[in-house]
């Protein structure tokens, strides 16, 4: 058995090797299926203790496809290129955070 090469991990998914382009909106397409309301978040850093982001715009109450939300994410990165983005997903009814990974790290060339 092997061990992971050390380096900084930052969520559940960034166990997993760097997800494409539609693994990424597959998992956005799966967060609207639950329900669930996108927003968009970013941040210099992706430290541990940094449990606050800052949030893009209002939530995306009427985002209805995977490609609306990265449409934003598109949006933040353009005006935040040094930050960290991730995509969060909202639950209405329990009133918390049910999902969140990160799309965008700085010096990423895609999104």
């Amino acid at each position: 058995m092997k061990t992971l090469p050390k380096e900084r991990r930052y969520e559940t998914l960034s166990y997993l090797p760097p997800l494409s382009d539609q693994q990424i909106a597959k998992q956005i397409d799966y967060m609207l299926e639950q329900g669930y309301i996108p927003g968009i978040e970013f941040n210099e850093t992706s430290a541990a203790d940094e449990h606050y982001w800052t949030m893009w715009k209002l939530p995306l109450f009427n985002a209805r496809t995977s490609q609306d939300v990265l449409s934003e994410v598109r949006e933040c990165r353009g005006e935040y290129s040094n930050c960290y983005i991730r995509v969060v997903g909202f639950d209405n009814i329990k009133q918390c955070q049910m999902i969140s990974f990160i799309v965008y790290k700085p010096g990423m060339s895609r999104y």
